[in-house]
């Protein structure tokens, strides 16, 4: 299985425990509310969803809306496929949320899996941001020397453009920062009180850290330098 195969694999097991879904709903929250995944097609979803059935992740159910009953479909029109997540998709589903290896760093697997962070535990949700600042925190050394070595050879365009590019990844550095200020506060404040009175689970999947600012932008790091 390719990396970006099991992103989308992550995504769609990910939006079906929310709810039930079809195929065409499914592509529009994947671009809509995970815009990572603007680029897919449905000759991309279709055989993803068809290895998830297969699996014994997802259910196809043949119907009308979802949670009804099924209604007869009409003469000459296929009915809808609704997918449902299984019990052992949600089983696995919550594996790969506890997944906190080098890929759950990366560009557009970190986006995916940010996306979901309201259902991750605390402490995977801070190991994901410490690697993922450290990740960029690599990148922009990297950035940083190679400007260095070629500035004199470059002209003013191409210097602007990796100015640019460190000051993208600068951005996100920032905004992990903060992040993870925020979820070290959040689990300070659920840390058991000193006369012994019970605090809540700092592993819970509550999204209560995250900072509270206009910005909500998605960061957009360049990674000119990987190549």
């Amino acid at each position: 299985m390719s990396r970006r195969s099991g992103i989308l694999e992550f995504a769609v097991l990910g939006l079906l425990r929310e709810s039930p879904m079809h195929g065409y709903e499914l592509r529009k929250r994947l671009n809509t509310s995970l815009g990572v995944f603007r680029a897919f097609s449905y000759g991309t979803l279709y055989p993803c969803l068809k290895t998830l059935v297969a699996n014994g992740w997802l259910i196809e159910e043949s119907g009308g809306a979802r949670d009804e009953a099924p209604a007869a479909p009409l003469a000459g029109r296929r009915a809808k496929i609704v997918y449902r997540l299984t019990a052992e998709g949600k089983e696995h589903f919550e594996e790969l949320l506890s997944q906190t290896g080098p890929d759950a760093y990366e560009d557009e697997h970190f986006a995916a899996r940010f996306a979901f962070f309201g259902q991750t535990s605390r402490d995977v949700r801070m190991r994901v941001l410490e690697g993922r600042r450290s990740r960029l925190e690599e990148r922009l050394e990297k950035m940083r020397a190679s400007l260095a070595r070629t500035r004199e050879r470059l002209d003013d365009y191409t210097l602007e453009l990796q100015r640019h590019g460190m000051e993208s990844v600068e951005r996100e550095v920032r905004w992990l920062n903060e992040l993870i200020e925020s979820e070290r506060a959040g689990r300070d404040q659920r840390r058991p009180a000193a006369d012994g009175s019970a605090q809540q689970d700092s592993t819970s999947g509550e999204s209560g850290g995250l900072p509270r600012h206009g910005d909500t932008s998605w960061p957009d790091p360049s990674d000119d330098t990987d190549t």
